[in-house]
């Protein structure tokens, strides 16, 4: 098992765009603040040391990679 790598909303940021996810810093806060009912778009936690907001990495990742397997399955027309 891998040990987990907590990066912040910048590091994430350039964590997406490195796998082509160009989001602006404004875009990734965005999907880090709550919503009315406390949910967050990302599951970014406030970390109890530094209290800034992180995420681990390879979850971030699993995000993004699940959400382009769901579309390709639901596509119309797959290409073979």
């Amino acid at each position: 098992m891998t040990r987990p790598c907590y990066i912040d909303l910048e590091q994430a940021r350039e964590t997406l765009a490195a796998m082509g996810v160009e989001l602006t810093p404004r875009q990734m806060k965005r999907a880090a603040e709550p919503d009315a009912y406390g949910r967050r778009k990302l599951p970014f936690f406030i970390d109890p040391i530094d209290k800034k907001l992180k995420i681990e990495k390879q979850t971030l990742i699993s995000i993004y990679m699940n959400r382009r397997v769901q579309a390709e399955r639901n596509a119309k027309y797959t290409i073979s």
